[in-house]
């Protein structure tokens, strides 16, 4: 199985690697810091540098959910010729974008604290982030822009701990969103915790402290049924999107 630095350091740029595998999929490697598609977090894109200087763009990068394979997708099928079993290089993440995420993935956790109710849907992009709550009546646009920016100013830092599946089967009440469950199957689930103010489970990338997330605003707040309430952020120095 691929080791996935990210998981325990979410600044980790680059790092030297071995390829394992090779399919039409893209390739597999030993060690990466590519963070694969989930929890409603896009997977990086980047690059692997090959001995000879040359680069080989990954464009995706994906986990299969079966097998746990950390697949990287590359650009060009015909990259992949260059590749086998055993070449080493240096993967190395297109790291603005991925600091983006970060900085939206940490935000969506202030809003879980703003909004006390259940989350049933969401997405992280890089200018805006969204989450659907299980809520009859709609909230202040204001108010929680507020509330989101008071939380982000108090510079809360970000810490991780890991507990085995049993504990979270004891304590439910830790899972905030329903339809992106925690990564689980190895035994143990990683919780990440911004301290007084949000804990859950949670596979992502996120900053070391909130202050790094800057100022947001809260850009919309949809209907999207009887007990749904859509919520969109943006990083206050973006245009509208």
């Amino acid at each position: 199985m691929t080791l996935e630095i990210f998981r325990e350091d979410a600044y980790a740029r680059q790092c030297e690697s071995t390829v394992t595998a090779v399919d039409s999929r893209g390739i597999q490697l030993n060690q990466t810091v590519f963070y694969p598609n989930g929890g409603g977090q896009p997977g990086d894109t980047g690059s692997f540098v090959l001995p000879d200087g040359s680069e080989i763009a990954f464009v995706d990068t994906i986990k299969d959910r079966d097998s746990g394979e950390h697949i990287h997708c590359v650009a060009n099928e015909t990259d992949l010729s260059r590749l086998q079993v055993g070449t080493t290089g240096t993967a190395k993440i297109d790291w603005d974008r991925r600091y983006r995420l970060m900085r939206m993935h940490s935000c969506l956790h202030m809003l879980c604290a703003v909004i006390p109710a259940s989350v049933t849907g969401g997405s992280i992009q890089e200018q805006r982030g969204r989450l659907d709550f299980n809520l009859p009546d709609t909230v202040d646009k204001e108010k929680v822009t507020a509330d989101l920016n008071q939380l982000i100013a108090s510079n809360t830092a970000m810490s991780m701990q890991w507990i085995t599946d049993e504990e979270l089967d004891a304590n439910p009440g830790l899972v905030r969103t329903l339809s992106a469950p925690p990564p689980r199957g190895s035994g143990r689930v990683r919780l990440v915790n911004f301290e007084g103010i949000d804990l859950q489970p949670c596979g992502g990338t996120h900053v070391a402290a909130t202050a790094e997330i800057g100022k947001v605003r809260v850009q919309k707040i949809e209907k999207k049924g009887k007990m749904n309430r859509r919520v969109i952020v943006v990083f206050d120095d973006e245009a509208p999107v």
